[in-house]
């Protein structure tokens, strides 16, 4: 095991990621944001644009905790999952200045779960405890060649497996080896630390899971209404993008068609369809056009608004004549 060991470290010390900026502290909000970040997002996007940005914006637990809920979810806008800075807004609230230092604590916190309350362990603290996601979880199965193993049984193999020595790079490594070398298709297992123990090299593709996603098709039909270089928004209500600001939902019309567009979020494909209105509800919200930019606006209403060139000067909307409602 301390030449496996040995192995994996020595590789991660040359091929590991260590530009990475939430892997070059040790301040724990940094790394906590950065988990909750990279959940369902690309690091590339999380490293480029999110990341520096939202710790711009709120630097630390206690400045996150006082902010409102709209500037959190302005900052997260175009991230998806809006869930996350909810529940990364109400953890800062109930912890004020620091994190709990133990799994047990963490997982009583908003939106941490055993692998985001393992990994704050480990990167942040030292604690010689694993950590399993996505890529860490195809290595362990296809290392110790766990065929349709069940989510406990891999975290029961990486608990011994983890290096009481070195945990914290330990686990990147396993995670950096996941993402570059043990991929999901075409592994490249003779560039792998860990090709000459692996039991599961000869079947790699067997080891890796292949669910296959069921996407729903949905029609959406939203409304423009614009006054006084103001446009109407509602906080919404639905699940999809809960608390954000979106464009007023109508029923399907007839006339004043503007624009139709495809979108997609999670497992839903999207054909959203733009309608001019002359009237909206009293209690909607009017926000001026200048500070869309800082508001908390759906990914989705982005799209929309720069369909119809919102975010240049101002233009009147004009219904496109030529296209028909399908």
């Amino acid at each position: 095991m301390k030449r496996v060991h040995q192995r994996l470290l020595d590789w991660y010390e040359t091929q590991g990621r260590h530009a990475l900026p939430w892997r070059n502290t040790d301040n724990m909000y940094h790394i906590y944001l950065s988990e909750i970040m990279l959940q369902q997002t690309q690091v590339n996007r999380v490293r480029d644009e999110y990341y520096p940005q939202f710790l711009e914006k709120f630097p630390s637990l206690e400045v996150l905790a006082q902010a409102p809920q709209e500037q959190v979810l302005s900052a997260w806008s175009g991230l998806g999952y809006y869930s996350r800075a909810r529940n990364l807004h109400k953890t800062a609230q109930i912890v004020q200045t620091e994190l709990p230092k133990t799994q047990e604590e963490l997982l009583k916190l908003p939106g941490i779960g055993r692998y985001t309350a393992s990994a704050i362990c480990s990167f942040g603290h030292e604690q010689a405890i694993p950590v399993v996601d996505t890529n860490i979880a195809r290595v362990i199965k296809r290392y110790f060649a766990l065929l349709e193993a069940k989510e406990s049984l891999v975290w029961e193999k990486a608990t011994p497996f983890v290096n009481a020595q070195a945990p914290r790079a330990h686990n990147l490594a396993l995670m950096d080896l996941g993402s570059l070398v043990c991929l999901p298709k075409n592994p490249k297992c003779t560039e792998c630390p860990l090709e000459a123990d692996c039991l599961g090299k000869e079947e790699a593709e067997l080891y890796t899971q292949r669910k296959k996603t069921v996407y729903e098709s949905l029609d959406l039909f939203y409304g423009i209404c614009i006054r006084n270089e103001k446009i109407a928004l509602e906080i919404s209500k639905e699940k999809m993008y809960k608390d954000m600001l979106v464009l007023p939902r109508v029923e399907p019309l007839e006339e004043d068609f503007l624009t139709v567009f495809k979108h997609s979020y999670t497992k839903y494909r999207l054909q959203v369809h733009l309608y001019k209105l002359e009237a909206v509800d009293e209690n909607v919200l009017w926000v001026d056009i200048d500070t869309l930019e800082d508001a908390p606006i759906s990914s989705l209403t982005k799209k929309a608004l720069i369909s119809l060139h919102l975010r240049a000067p101002l233009k009147p909307l004009v219904p496109l004549r030529g296209k028909k409602k399908r």
